[in-house]
């Protein structure tokens, strides 16, 4: 095993323990964005399946937002050089998004129509679980994002059921810090597809990790103490 993967299979380890995310036999739908961290959540969920019990097949599915500036070419090619069995579906999603017939918030309305393709795709394939690459600080963030915009406290929660039991939605790296992810795909020499959304540096997601980051700069504890508080809510002393 890749010595600097070791601490990353720990915590996916901890995290798929903690909340029963896989079984033997599972046939698992892992979205794939194109971003380092789905790219690293294929790459060790396969990894993994060399050294465990437990069986499970991976699906591959990429929903396409429709710029015109689409990396599909290059995640099939990159995709089909190494085994991932890749489902692309062709949408128009990010395009509307951005359109003026929407009055929502751009990135509100595509995650949200991405999510729902992922999902039937994955219940069309057979998939009982559906495997997110969304790490600890994705968690941190939409904590964040929720208070402040949605005047709410909760976050995406580590593993989720859905339509009754007949779908789970899972995210086994809620237990990585994204910058480990993201120096070990580069060590490793992972592609870094360019993001076409137009709202991509721009966001409320953008605006809240960049407050985050000036945080954790000044006390390093600061993420790790969030992080502690999400797993320790003292309901008495809410209003």
């Amino acid at each position: 095993m890749d010595q600097r993967f070791r601490p990353l299979n720990r915590q996916i380890g901890r995290a798929l323990h903690a909340y029963d995310m896989i079984a033997d036999g599972d046939r698992i739908a892992v979205g794939v964005s194109g971003g380092y961290d789905s790219l690293f959540l294929i790459w060790a969920l396969q990894e993994r399946l060399r050294r465990i019990p437990v069986w499970y097949e991976l699906v591959c599915i990429y929903v396409d937002p429709g710029f015109e500036q689409s990396f599909r070419k290059d995640l099939v090619s990159y995709c089909r050089e190494r085994g991932y069995h890749l489902i692309v579906e062709a949408t128009d999603f990010g395009v509307v998004a951005h359109s003026a017939k929407n009055r929502e918030n751009p990135c509100f309305l595509c995650s949200r129509l991405r999510r729902k393709r992922l999902m039937e795709t994955a219940q069309r394939l057979g998939c009982r679980k559906l495997a997110l690459g969304h790490n600890k600080d994705d968690l941190i963030e939409t904590l964040f994002l929720n208070i402040l915009y949605a005047g709410e406290i909760g976050t995406m929660v580590p593993k989720q059921p859905l339509f009754h039991g007949k779908l789970d939605l899972i995210r086994p790296l809620s237990f990585v810090d994204e910058e480990a992810i993201r120096r070990f795909c580069m060590a490793r020499g992972f592609p870094r597809f360019r993001n076409p959304c137009p709202s991509a540096e721009t966001s409320k997601r953008r605006e809240i990790k960049d407050m985050l980051n000036a945080l954790y700069q000044r006390n390093p504890k600061v993420k790790g103490n969030i992080f502690s508080a999400m797993h320790r809510c003292n309901k008495e002393y809410l209003l």
